[in-house]
This record gives C-alpha cells, sequence and structure tokens, in this order.
C-alpha cells in the first residue's frame, strides 16, 4: 500500500487580505507558518514518514513544506519543486480584493470565474508587470507554457504531466509522498485520483494546512482518503 498526502499552504498574507493571488508569489501569514506547523506534526502524530516531496515554485508552498518536514525532523528529505504545481493563474484578477472585485463586476460574474469549470477571468494584457515571464524562475518556460490567464480546466490538463511523470513514478519508489501545493493544483490531484466529475470538481473545497491522506494500492488506485 501507498501513501499520498496532499497538503494545501498554510493561510497566506493575501488569503488573509481576501485578495486574488494565481501566480503572485505572496508570503505566509503568522497563521499560515502555524498551520503549516501543525499540519507537520498532524502528519508525525499518524506515524506518516514521508520518503520524497513535491511543492511548486511559489513560496507559500515551499515554506508550508519547509515548516511541515521542520516539525517533522525530515527537513533532509529531496524536494522537487515544479512549476505545473503552481495555482491556478487567475490572469487580471490578481491582487484584487474579491469584495470590491464583486462590486465592479458583479457578484455573479465574479462567481462564474472563480467557480465555473471551463471559464477564464480576464487575460493579462501585453506589458502587465504582473506577467510571469519576467521572473527569473520561469525563465525557460516557453511562451506558449506561460499562462496570461487559467480556467480550472486548463489548470488540471496542466497538473496533469505532473501527476503522470513525476509523482506517481515517485509513489512507486517512495511508500509516502507529500506533496505541498495549493488549492486548484490539488483539487487537479484529488479529480484524477477519484475521478470526480466536471460539476462536481469546482465545489470541492480544500482547507489550508489540513493534511488529506489517501490510502493507494499497488495501481495508485485510491482505497479511502481522509483528513488528519
Amino acid at each position: 500500500m501507498k501513501t499520498l498526502i496532499l497538503l494545501r499552504h498554510g493561510q497566506s498574507v493575501w488569503n488573509l487580505e481576501n485578495r486574488f493571488t494565481g501566480w503572485t508569489d505572496v508570503p505566509l501569514s503568522d497563521q499560515g507558518r502555524k498551520e503549516a506547523r501543525e499540519a507537520g506534526l498532524k502528519i508525525l502524530k499518524e506515524g506518516l514518514m514521508p520518503g520524497y516531496c513535491f511543492t511548486s515554485y511559489l513560496q507559500r508552498a515551499i515554506h508550508t513544506l519547509w515548516i511541515a518536514l521542520d516539525a517533522m525532523d525530515r527537513s533532509w528529505l529531496p524536494v522537487v519543486k515544479d512549476w505545473h504545481l503552481n495555482e491556478r493563474h487567475y490572469g487580471a484578477l490578481q491582487g484584487l480584493d474579491k469584495a470590491v472585485t464583486a462590486e465592479k463586476y458583479g457578484d455573479e460574474q465574479v462567481h462564474i470565474w472563480r467557480r465555473s469549470f471551463d471559464v477564464r477571468p480576464p487575460a493579462l494584457s501585453e506589458g502587465d508587470p504582473r506577467l510571469p515571464g519576467g521572473e527569473e524562475k520561469y525563465s525557460a518556460l516557453t511562451a506558449d507554457e506561460l499562462p496570461l490567464t487559467e480556467s480550472l480546466a486548463d489548470t488540471i490538463e496542466r497538473v496533469r504531466p505532473c501527476w503522470e511523470e513525476r509523482i506517481a513514478p515517485a509513489l512507486h519508489l517512495y511508500d509516502t509522498v507529500l506533496v505541498a501545493a495549493h488549492g486548484n493544483s490539488l483539487r487537479a490531484l484529488a479529480k484524477m485520483l477519484l475521478k470526480i466529475s466536471d460539476d462536481d470538481i469546482v465545489s470541492l473545497e480544500i482547507p489550508t494546512g489540513s493534511p488529506w491522506l489517501f490510502k493507494l494500492d499497488d495501481r495508485l488506485t485510491p482505497l479511502e482518503n481522509r483528513y488528519l
């Protein structure tokens, strides 16, 4: 039997401020760092010993993983950082206050952007300082790989190769694998694992800092899943 632990990062400063974050690289809040440590202690209390880890290119996920591993006294573990595990890109909404955005565009439109399966928010325009292409960590990516906006469906297709080519093979080598990432990239993994429908996946909520445990058979079919 294999064990996969999905961990959404702890609260970020923009979660706290109720702003659209996406690929904006904001830090954890004090509460987020506390959540990350508590997540590590929950994993330790469960008697689980991750052998390999994955995270995104965004510091809120990276630091959550570091803090959780430190709480488990497993800071030495190998960690793969993969941009495919980044949060959904919210396009021109990134950095905007969610309540103010709802006042400007209407609650219904903002709900569609946030909760529809295949509707993208407004895209970033050329020259926008929020474009990810200007950041060194994405310098190896092609223009086609760098999103200007994404739907949940886009995010799922972005995450898929990371699951198929990196995480799944690691699970064949290690008994327990820990993935620290984001609400929508973890939704993508959950959809693939649990075969959740397009309609149902949009309502799946993954809380910050709560380890989600999957027990898998040798073919990586889930036998059980629960939060610690």
